[in-house]
């Protein structure tokens, strides 16, 4: 009985031991790596502001095929948010600022423990350098996990050092797997549509179609407005240039409607009309490719644009369809002027037959 006494007195200092040293331990943290991802810092910034990518690359969510993720309304930019349930511990993580294709600052709290992320991007020499820096409190708990796996600085700097390279991995395939195809002259048919119109930086229409489409497609569910196809954007006009585009953010729906007085959703309705197609498979940073293989086309073919719009784009397969960029289906329409659409010249001298003019409501 004495050797059992001896034993247990022995574990309780032992414990006792134990957590003075743990109470005693620091318990703020500064954990800091850096890689070189080789893709641009803009599809680098856009990949990682978006929570709903973080599945393909977080070591912890990547690691853990038990981790269960949930996503609010918004993802991206400042103010979105992420949770997560898994076997290492449950987390939230929040967007607190952004600087566009600069830095993301956000704060997270993973079982007590609170950190304090930040993203830093810098164009360097073959990509773009990304720096991941987090600070915090641990908590009792973590300081205890820490110290039976070597320390904050191995295990968190670990986990950083698997998720950049895993970033690495990921963007190189996705954004860089692409194809462009010019299918040639069609038929664009209309529809009618719902829409938001303004002016936006050419850089961030990506970014505001995430927002704008969920709004509408909401918008049509709690009206009971039936959808007619897939979401689509409206260049009014694209001036690479100043960087600004005037476009329309637009889902189309099966009957016309007259949308309410002050409504910031409004109503309209394409018609059909001739245009030469280029199909994008792939990621939204190839756009400006397709854009200028799609005019060499029509200069090299003599033919005559439409002016009444810049061009149109179709998210056939997006990302409210599939997560990986690599399979989006992007369709681009130019409006053209058929080769026998030439105005007619009226002789001055030649007065107008009433029984043969055509009115403007009649075209």
């Amino acid at each position: 009985m004495k050797i059992l006494k001896y034993i247990f007195l022995l574990l309780l200092l032992s414990f006792i031991s134990f957590s003075v040293f743990i109470a005693t331990q620091k318990g703020s943290f500064t954990i800091e790596r850096s890689k070189v991802i080789h893709t641009s810092k803009a599809d680098l910034y856009n990949y990682v502001n978006d929570y709903q990518n973080w599945e393909d690359f977080m070591a912890f969510m990547v690691e853990d095929a038990t981790t269960r993720t949930h996503y609010p309304k918004t993802t991206i930019g400042k103010g979105a948010k992420c949770m997560w349930e898994g076997i290492d511990g449950n987390g939230t993580i929040q967007t607190f600022s952004v600087k566009e294709n600069d830095s993301i600052t956000q704060k997270m709290n993973w079982d007590g423990t609170e950190f304090n992320t930040t993203w830093v991007f810098k164009d360097t020499l073959g990509g773009t350098k990304v720096t991941l820096k987090s600070s915090g409190e641990m908590s009792f708990s973590y300081k205890i996990y820490t110290a039976l796996h070597g320390g904050a600085n191995r295990i968190i700097g670990g986990l950083f050092e698997k998720s950049l390279a895993n970033l690495d991995k990921s963007l190189d395939y996705e954004i860089n797997t692409y194809q462009i195809k010019v299918n040639g002259l069609v038929q664009k048919l209309g529809t009618p549509y719902l829409k938001q119109s303004f002016t936006s930086k050419i850089s961030s229409i990506v970014k505001n179609t995430r927002i704008v489409f969920p709004k509408i497609i909401t918008f049509c569910k709690q009206n009971k407005i039936e959808l007619n196809g897939k979401p689509f954007v409206i260049y009014h006009t694209y001036d690479e240039k100043s960087g600004l585009a005037k476009i329309s953010i637009c889902v189309p729906i099966k009957e016309a409607i007259m949308t309410s007085y002050g409504s910031d959703i409004m109503s309209d309705e394409l018609e059909s009309f001739s245009a030469i197609k280029t199909t994008l498979y792939g990621d939204y940073s190839h756009t400006k490719e397709a854009l200028k293989k799609s005019k060499n086309y029509i200069n090299q073919n003599v033919i005559t644009p439409d002016s009444k719009i810049a061009h149109l784009e179709v998210y056939t397969i997006n990302k409210l369809d599939i997560k990986n960029p690599s399979k989006w289906k992007t369709e681009m329409y130019f409006p053209v002027k058929p080769k026998n659409s030439a105005p007619k010249v009226v002789p001055k001298t030649e007065e107008p037959n009433p029984e043969t003019e055509t009115t403007a409501s009649e075209i």
